[in-house]
């Protein structure tokens, strides 16, 4: 799989915040990240995007400090931490998948705690919680023990202490992994919100239509290799010039005889389930004669839907997997490179 270059270089005249240049980290004979190239831009939103064992977590230990590369440069801030790889922990703030915080200490001490550690006075550090509490509308649950909150609440938490101390750049790994939709989607919007404001955010996700959301740039990391960046705009160019529908059926019980592919010969099918198609074309899709046929031969059409092309399309293009595939190994929590 070869590696392709950004089409749209940075501009020169602006120092990327964090700058990575052939990082590489094995462990034994295995080569978790493999000699991989980037920049993250002031106030952009970047997202790393790859399977489970592509590289993301060694990736992200190695840019906040947790684990140090066998070659190559990182620079955060125009600060060499190659070497010293905790040099620039005050400029960074960490959202880990899993919370790290205090499951006895309100929402409020587990805040105030948080920007102790980041050298916070007393006054200043108390300000800061009840500014993000009041930010992450968790004002009404401030005094009540973490272990209460439910786990969108748990997550936000999790975020507002990774921001405690205002870091230049905040890391966030699956911050809707395993929340309830409703959380999920206040989540988003948080994160948009923070993206307009101004904070460098870096994501990892196994969601991709949440990166098309909100991402301004996408990095794809296959097998420790990034195969891919872009903006978003520029990733889903190739794919808007198909057009694709959807075609509901009512299931017989038995396969369709139809051979579908030699009558509509510019059509490419393809059989999602018993009861769907879906039909991809270069030129505009006739749905009439295509459901005459159906009906024909005695089967139901219940529904036929276009559907928008996605980033969900270009990263099975790049990547030969499948977006499906990459949440259920999530799902099942099944290894973590």
């Amino acid at each position: 799989m070869g590696i392709q270059q950004e089409t749209h270089p940075s501009n020169p005249n602006q120092v990327p915040l964090i700058k990575v240049q052939n990082l590489t980290k094995k462990f034994a004979d295995i080569t978790a990240v493999d000699k991989i190239s980037f920049d993250v831009r002031h106030g952009e939103l970047f997202g790393f995007l790859g399977p489970n064992g592509a590289g993301k977590t060694t990736t992200i230990n190695m840019l906040i400090g947790l684990a140090r590369p066998d070659s190559g440069m990182i620079r955060v801030s125009n600060l060499e931490l190659t070497k010293n790889p905790k040099f620039a922990q005050h400029l960074i703030g960490v959202v880990p998948d899993e919370s790290n915080l205090y499951p006895e200490l309100s929402g409020f001490d587990n805040l105030s705690f948080c920007g102790a550690l980041y050298g916070l006075s007393k006054s200043e550090r108390e300000a800061r919680a009840r500014e993000l509490l009041e930010t992450f509308s968790l004002k009404d649950a401030a005094h009540r023990k973490f272990a209460g909150y439910s786990r969108g609440m748990k997550r936000k938490l999790t975020i507002a202490a990774g921001m405690i101390h205002r870091p230049q750049i905040l890391f966030l790994d699956e911050p809707t992994s395993g929340i309830d939709v409703a959380s999920a989607r206040q989540i988003r919007q948080l994160i948009a919100d923070l993206h307009h404001n101004g904070t460098t955010i870096f994501l990892t996700t196994h969601y991709i239509e949440e990166a098309e959301r909100l991402c301004d740039r996408i990095a794809f990391i296959v097998k420790g290799q990034i195969v891919r960046i872009d903006t978003v705009k520029d990733l889903l160019v190739p794919v808007q010039e198909k057009h694709r529908m959807i075609i509901s059926i009512v299931h017989s019980g038995e396969a369709l005889s139809i051979d579908l592919a030699s009558l509509f010969p510019d059509f490419k099918f393809q059989s999602l389930s018993s009861e769907e198609i879906r039909i991809e074309s270069v030129n505009p899709i006739r749905v009439g004669p295509l459901i005459k046929v159906l009906e024909d031969h005695q089967i139901e059409v219940k529904e036929a839907r276009l559907q928008r092309p996605s980033l969900e399309d270009v990263f099975v293009q790049i990547t030969g997997i499948e977006a499906d595939a990459m949440r259920k190994e999530k799902e099942r929590g099944t290894g973590n490179a």
